[in-house]
C-alpha cells in the first residue's frame, strides 16, 4: 500500500438507539488496499460501525466521508461500497450465474459485458464452469464464495464483510480465511470485516480494531495486539493470557519489578512509566512460559533447568492438562497459591507425555516476556 490518503475517514461518530449508546464517539481512518477488521464481543457496537459505513443506518452524530466524500446524505445504493451478509443472502431461485450478474442487471449493464464481469469475478473466487448451478446444489463455502463473487463483480472501492465465515465448519472457516486474504491481496480493493472471532481476526487483517461497549480500544496490526495489548480488556479477548493484579514496586529505564501477591515478583526488563506504588496488571502468554521438571536434569524444549539470568522463575503443581493435539495447556498452581496456565507445542508424539497430573513442576520466562498494564 503506497496511498496513505484514507478511503474511509470516521470522524466522532456515534450512534444511539433510544438510550443506548452502541458507538460511542469513535475516529478511526482505513486506508486503500487494506484489510482491517473491526473485532469484537457480542454487542460492542462492530456490526453497528459497519452498517453506518454500508448507509443502512445513520449516525446520530459525527461524520463518514468515503473516497473524501461525506456520506451524509448518500444512500446505500449510491455509495462505492457493497456487503457481504452473514447469511450470504444468495437469492435461491436464481443460478449462480443469475445472482452474481444481478446488481449488474438492475445497474442497466449490456448482456454480453455483463456475462464477460459474471465470468471474471466466479474465475476469482475459484467457482468458474458453476454458473448454472443452484444455490441448493452447492455447500455453505460455494455459496459464500457467490456471495463474494456478487459484490465484486459491482468493482466496489470497498468491500464490506459481516461475520463472513461465521456459518462455516471449523477445517472450512480455517480454509477460507486464507482465500479471503489471498482475495483481497489479489483483486487490490479494500476490506473492512466483522468478527467476534480473534483468530479469523490475526490471520487476515492488515490492521485490527479492538472494539468494546461502542469505543475502540485499541487500533494495531495484529503483531501489536497481541504481544503489546494497551489495557487488560484486549489483554483478555486477543489470545490466552494469565493476568495477575499487583503493585509497581520498581520503574526505571531498564527495568521494572511488579509485587503479585499468590504469584510473586516479576522482573521486567523495561520501565512501564507508572507511579510507584501503583496498582498494575501483569499480562503473560502461556507459550511464553518454559517449564520444566525440577532436579531431573532433563531439559523440555531447550528451556535450562534453573532460570537463565535475567529470567522469572516459579514452581508449582500441575492441576489440569487439556491436550488439543498440536498443544498441550498445562493448569499449575504455583507455591504462592496463584493458577497459571501454561502452552506447549507437541513437537514430537511423546512430548504429551512429559508431564502428569499433580507433577511438580519449575517455570521460567524472559523478562520481556510480561507486559504491564496500567489500566
Amino acid at each position: 500500500m503506497t496511498d496513505t490518503t484514507p478511503i474511509i475517514q470516521i470522524r466522532n461518530v456515534s450512534k444511539r438507539f433510544g438510550k443506548v449508546t452502541a458507538v460511542d464517539d469513535v475516529s478511526l481512518d482505513i486506508l486503500p488496499g487494506e484489510f482491517f477488521v473491526l473485532l469484537g464481543p457480542s454487542g460492542c457496537g462492530k456490526t453497528t460501525l459497519l452498517r453506518m459505513i454500508a448507509g443502512f443506518e445513520l449516525p446520530t452524530e459525527g461524520q463518514i466521508l468515503i473516497d473524501g466524500q461525506d456520506m451524509a446524505h448518500v444512500p446505500p445504493n449510491r455509495r462505492p461500497v457493497n456487503m457481504v451478509f452473514q447469511s450470504y443472502a444468495v437469492f435461491p431461485h436464481m443460478s449462480v450465474a443469475d445472482n452474481v450478474g444481478y446488481g449488474l442487471k438492475i445497474a442497466g449493464v449490456a448482456r454480453g459485458e455483463r456475462e464477460d464481469r459474471v465470468r471474471e469475478a466466479l474465475d476469482l473466487v475459484k467457482l468458474g464452469g458453476f454458473e448454472e448451478r443452484m444455490p441448493d446444489q452447492m455447500s455453505g463455502g460455494q455459496r459464500q464464495r457467490v456471495a463474494l463473487a456478487r459484490s465484486l463483480v459491482m468493482r466496489p472501492k470497498v468491500l464490506l464483510l459481516d461475520e463472513p465465515l461465521s456459518a462455516l465448519d471449523a477445517k472450512l472457516r480455517t480454509q477460507m480465511q486464507m482465500e479471503l486474504a489471498e482475495l483481497q491481496e489479489q483483486v487490490g480493493i479494500t476490506f473492512v470485516t466483522v468478527t467476534h472471532d480473534q483468530d479469523e481476526a490475526l490471520s487476515m487483517a492488515c490492521r485490527i480494531a479492538v472494539m468494546n461497549k461502542g469505543d475502540v480500544a485499541q487500533l494495531a496490526t495484529p503483531s501489536d495486539l497481541y504481544e503489546y495489548p494497551s489495557n487488560r480488556f484486549v489483554a483478555d479477548f486477543v489470545g490466552s493470557v494469565n493476568i495477575f493484579e499487583g503493585k509497581l514496586t520498581l520503574d526505571e529505564p531498564d527495568r521494572a519489578a511488579v509485587d503479585c501477591p499468590g504469584f510473586g515478583k516479576v522482573y521486567l526488563n523495561h520501565g512501564v512509566t507508572g507511579p510507584h506504588g501503583a496498582d498494575v496488571w501483569v499480562a503473560l502468554r502461556p507459550e511464553k512460559i518454559y517449564l520444566h521438571t525440577p532436579g531431573t536434569g532433563k531439559a523440555v524444549h531447550g528451556a535450562a533447568i534453573d532460570a537463565p539470568e535475567g529470567h522469572n522463575f516459579a514452581r508449582g503443581e500441575i492441576k489440569g492438562i487439556s491436550y488439543l493435539g498440536d498443544i498441550t495447556l498445562y493448569d499449575i498452581v504455583l507455591e504462592g497459591g496463584a493458577a497459571i496456565r501454561v502452552s506447549r507445542p507437541n513437537l514430537s508424539r511423546r512430548d504429551q507425555d512429559t508431564f502428569d497430573w499433580h507433577d511438580k513442576v519449575s517455570m521460567h520466562w524472559r523478562a520481556d516476556s510480561p507486559v504491564v498494564l496500567l489500566n
